[in-house]
């Protein structure tokens, strides 16, 4: 297992053989340097929380959750939101937030990103794209090199919320924002799985990384949570949690669990259509459960920040 960026083994263990950032783990410039420090805390000292949306495994519906998100902070209109997506060989979330086909302006203090709403922006690979079929084939540095970019090009001004949708698993382009971001402060990460023990196991190794590189955990959701078919109003568990589902595994690894969503067609229309489920179905149980998780959420980032002003 990875011995963690800041330990004294770091690109010297057993485990880091064959790792891409082997070299600068061993060299102890796994971080940022100074200089490159210093400006990323200048161009982020206005963004109040940072929160990352990890998971272990692809197809959970992490971009989902990360989009509802960013869209329930937004509806108190004195929140100014943002929403990342590092996931550069499978950007999703211009689709979902119903922004294919937008483009990135560049002005005199670097990249606007593209909004929403007035207080809701969003940056992705995906609006550097000229098709969004094309395939984005890039090397380790070079993926790490254009998040540093969107940390430091992008003109955020005033957020009060910055997500950060990661693809799955653990490797260059978490290393990189968790690397980045050390120059300034993140919040926590929320980690998204579904209730089966296949996707239960790649998380076990997720809150592992999160603890190896101190990443504070938020909480786990557990998505796609069993289905209430809407004429019998029978419970389904589409996905059964065989080994006791996420709540279980949150209880063995000492991990809050932030809520269970249920499965809802009207979810996937909602994203294919690029609208926000939680407006568009605000009866649902589903959108019953995001919103208690966002307020979860919220409760957090606000204690967080509480503690860190009495350390200062």
């Amino acid at each position: 297992e990875c011995p963690g960026t800041g330990s004294a083994q770091a690109g010297r263990a057993a485990a880091c053989q064959g790792c891409p950032n082997q070299g600068l783990c061993a060299a102890g410039a796994a971080g940022p340097d100074p200089a490159e420090a210093a400006e990323l805390r200048a161009r982020l000292r206005a963004v109040r929380h940072t929160v990352l949306v990890l998971s272990g495994k692809g197809g959970v519906g992490k971009s989902t959750f990360s989009a509802l998100l960013a869209h329930g902070l937004a509806a108190d209109e004195t929140k100014q939101v943002a929403l990342l997506d590092i996931d550069i060989c499978g950007p999703s979330i211009p689709k979902i937030m119903g922004l294919e086909g937008e483009q990135v302006h560049q002005s005199g203090s670097g990249w606007s990103p593209v909004y929403v709403e007035e207080n809701l922006g969003v940056m992705s690979v995906g609006f550097l794209l000229s098709s969004p079929d094309d395939a984005v084939i890039w090397r380790g540095p070079k993926k790490n090199g254009l998040i540093k970019q969107f940390l430091r090009d992008v003109d955020w001004g005033e957020v009060d919320y910055l997500i950060v949708d990661t693809p799955p698993g653990t490797s260059d382009e978490h290393l990189s924002i968790v690397q980045y971001l050390s120059a300034t402060r993140i919040d926590g990460a929320v980690i998204v799985t579904t209730p089966q023990e296949v996707s239960l196991q790649d998380v076990r190794k997720e809150i592992n990384f999160c603890r190896k590189v101190k990443l504070p955990i938020i909480g786990v959701v557990e998505n796609m949570s069993g289905f209430v078919c809407p004429k019998c109003k029978n419970e389904s568990q589409i996905f059964p949690p065989t080994t006791g589902g996420a709540e279980k595994m949150c209880q063995n690894l000492s991990v809050s669990l932030l809520g269970k969503v249920p499965l809802d067609p009207q979810i996937g229309k909602s994203c294919d259509s690029g609208q926000s489920f939680l407006a568009e179905a605000p009866e649902s149980p589903a959108t019953l459960s995001y919103r208690n998780i966002i307020q979860r959420i919220q409760e957090y980032c606000e204690q967080h920040h509480l503690q860190e002003e009495k350390i200062m």
